[in-house]
């Protein structure tokens, strides 16, 4: 049982606060430290699938994620160079609840319900280094002070202190990819549609924010130079527009207004083989990063929080619950970053293999639109809440 334990989340992003109210609505006393001064997330755009929405319902903030996000329609494969429709997916046909949001608008809406739900958030606390063994979790912060947790939560992301104290370090893989992401006002009359121009050796997928107020855009193109991977490095936009100038003149549009945009490299990070011990436990980005091409970071943190926060309140010893919650996460976070590494190179085919792939997905459009949703049933069908497609 959760009531009364001391739980200590470090990391105040999609992962830390959907747990942090997990938990705390569980009787857990929990403590989020955040390395930032304030809680402003970067990013832009994301999307929350069924799977993701179910857990957001179950944790009481299904209201305000209806409020704050748009409702999806659709999703459409399009020909970059051309601008024909490939493959239009309708979700209706899913019965679930697809929505576009500012990555901001999620954090705001988890940290008010981690905060109503009882947690404690305290800023500026970045924590260098995690030591586990034979006592409980200790934090070293970058003052020199040292924390002690009785439970320990890393869902501090990418760079995870937590996860280099349970695995050591491994070096990324560059994927030879690299994206730009910016924000524009819409123009009047924007569908709530998710895009995705396809090319030889790039893409670009946009949708609608904030009630069709914002258009999102993320470009991806293939490239053997390295680029950093962070999410706060700007580009000349003058190399974005010549990556996709030979994209349809509504894309090209699109990408004359952004003056600014946003560069990051993308990393291929293996799942971390161990996701506990010690009193020590790993979620979200920090047990099983994944490239953002098939849109389910943010549900799979959401997921997690969900499993792990139910496996403690269980009743079991901390590290058996733990084991419990890796068992119950590994498969299907695995399957999932391996279908987003896929995804990536069908959307960059070329010659041939790209005439091929694009007939045969305009024939299954056409013909037996159900069975291109129900490829996906594995993913959106999933309900950690309530138990069905597990």
């Amino acid at each position: 049982m959760l009531k009364g334990r001391k739980v200590t989340v470090l990391g105040a992003g999609v992962a830390g606060l959907s747990v942090a109210r997990a938990l705390a609505l569980r009787g857990a006393e929990v403590t989020v430290l955040e390395q930032a001064p304030e809680i402003r997330e970067v990013g832009a755009g994301l999307q929350i699938s069924p799977n993701g929405a179910r857990v957001m319902s179950a944790l009481g903030l299904g209201s305000a994620l209806g409020r704050e996000g748009l409702r999806a329609e659709a999703v459409e494969l399009r020909d970059g160079e051309s601008g024909a429709v490939v493959l239009r997916m309708d979700l209706a046909r899913t019965g679930g609840d697809f929505l576009f949001l500012h990555r901001a608008d999620l954090i705001d809406v988890l940290l008010e319900g981690a905060r109503e739900a009882g947690a404690t958030i305290r800023l500026l606390k970045q924590v260098d280094e995690v030591r586990l063994g034979a006592h409980p979790p200790r934090l070293v912060t970058a003052l020199g002070e040292e924390l002690e947790a009785e439970i320990l939560i890393g869902a501090d992301g990418l760079h995870s202190k937590v996860r280099t104290a349970l695995n050591g370090t491994v070096a990324p893989f560059f994927t030879h990819q690299v994206a730009w992401r910016a924000t524009l006002p819409a123009e009047p009359g924007i569908a709530p549609v998710a895009q995705v121009f396809m090319g030889p050796g790039r893409h670009l997928v946009t949708y609608p924010l904030r009630g069709g107020r914002l258009r999102n855009i993320v470009a991806v193109e293939e490239r053997r130079r390295w680029a950093e991977e962070s999410w706060s490095l700007t580009d000349d936009p003058l190399a974005l527009r010549i990556a996709f100038e030979d994209f349809v003149p509504e894309v090209r549009r699109w990408l004359d207004r952004i003056e600014r945009p946003n560069l990051w490299g993308l990393f291929r990070h293996p799942v971390a083989p161990r996701w506990h011990g010690h009193g020590a436990a790993i979620l979200g980005d920090a047990a099983h990063p994944t490239l953002p091409f098939l849109a389910q970071g943010a549900n799979m943190a959401l997921e997690d929080a969900w499993v792990l926060a139910e496996a403690l309140d269980a009743g079991a010893e901390v590290d058996s619950a733990f084991a419990a919650y890796q068992r119950s996460r590994e498969v299907r976070c695995r399957r999932i970053v391996d279908a987003a590494n896929s995804n990536a190179r069908n959307y960059h085919l070329s010659g041939l293999r790209r005439d091929v792939a694009h007939l045969g997905l305009r024939a299954l459009g056409k013909f037996a639109p159900d069975r291109v949703l129900g490829r996906f049933e594995w993913l959106y069908g999933h309900d950690v809440v309530g138990g069905a497609g597990k």
